[in-house]
């Protein structure tokens, strides 16, 4: 399906042109590649109040280090929950600072600890690099806690887009090895499903993130597994687990213009039969990242209050 201007609720139409603009640069690694050089410079930027800091992160195989940005309340005492914070960008590209508002607001909303893992990039190393990486994260932050000032037994996961993805991946494999307890996840349409490109009935064309982007993503992320022919592992596209027990309360929400709409549906709909506490919504005639691109518009705005206000509940019934 070609997604045009007059599909998009009324509220996006006029960034219509706009988004479309940028989508060419997640197809071509020459575009990708000069991206990805700007991205780099945000490298360092702090959050204008709040504490922030820096670690370096060993990796649990011994090969690499991971830079993880720490943020904090300022002048908070005591314990906090900690929040694994995962940034989105196609698993190709992207950093911890290029979601400054994200995080302030989550810290803001219900006070905790963010842990925001640089993981490999898919342009650099392919899966499972991301993964190993977010999950190392986590659990040095688990063995650090005392450190961070962080409880080890409730975690927070949450993530946009590929960041999501990532979310769903790193919540299924502590629910499989039981190394760190997940108080809550909130894979933000996620990027779970590497078949969606090759799905005539779900692809979508003319969008922030269309299904010839996605397919070029999958591509670069799963091209080790391609090239051996081996299967695709759950842990790598989260959409092809189906075992949901013993998975923690989940937030999620989408856009119905989007590729991901309808493998984020059945994730859902997967938890929520298995017996897990779901909020969910999803928002009519929105494309990919609706709510961060048009946050100043009343269905931005929406979307904006259905995450913090989600995370808030979610927050004061299982995380502390």
């Amino acid at each position: 399906m070609k997604i045009s201007k007059d599909m998009l609720h009324i509220d996006l139409q006029p960034y219509y042109w706009k988004v479309n603009a940028l989508r060419p640069v997640f197809g071509n690694k020459i575009l990708l590649g000069a991206f990805n050089t700007v991205v780099r410079m945000m490298k360092g930027r702090n959050i204008d109040g709040l504490d922030c800091s820096e670690v370096y992160i060993p990796s649990a195989d011994g090969k690499t280090r991971i830079r993880t940005r720490l943020y904090k309340p300022l002048n908070h005492e005591g314990t906090l929950p900690g929040l694994l914070y995962l940034h989105g960008g196609g698993y190709m590209t992207g950093t911890p600072e290029m979601a400054p508002n994200e995080i302030k607001r989550f810290i803001e909303k219900r006070p905790c600890v963010v842990i925001a893992p640089d993981y490999r990039l898919s342009v650099e190393a392919p899966y499972p690099a991301a993964l190993n990486d977010c999950c190392d994260a986590l659990v040095w932050a688990k063995e650090n806690a005392g450190d961070l000032g962080v409880n080890p037994d409730k975690f927070i996961v949450a993530g946009h887009s590929a960041g999501g993805g990532l979310t769903a991946a790193v919540t299924l494999r502590m629910r499989d090895t039981k190394q760190v307890n997940i108080a809550f996840q909130m894979p933000i349409y996620p990027m779970i499903d590497d078949q969606q490109p090759h799905d005539p009935a779900r692809q979508m064309y003319r969008t922030t993130w269309d299904s010839k982007t996605n397919l070029f993503g999958w591509g670069l992320y799963l091209r080790d597994l391609h090239a051996k022919g081996a299967e695709i592992p759950a842990y790598a596209a989260p959409a092809r687990n189906h075992d949901y027990t013993d998975f923690p309360p989940t937030i999620s929400f989408v856009g119905t213009l989007e590729p991901f709409h309808m493998e984020t549906l059945a994730y859902m709909a997967a938890l929520e039969a298995a017996g897990v506490d779901v909020r969910f919504k999803a928002f009519e005639g929105c494309f990919h990242g609706f709510e961060i691109i048009a946050a100043n518009t009343n269905i931005g705005r929406a979307g904006l209050d259905f995450t913090y206000d989600s995370y808030a509940e979610f927050y004061d019934k299982y995380a502390v």
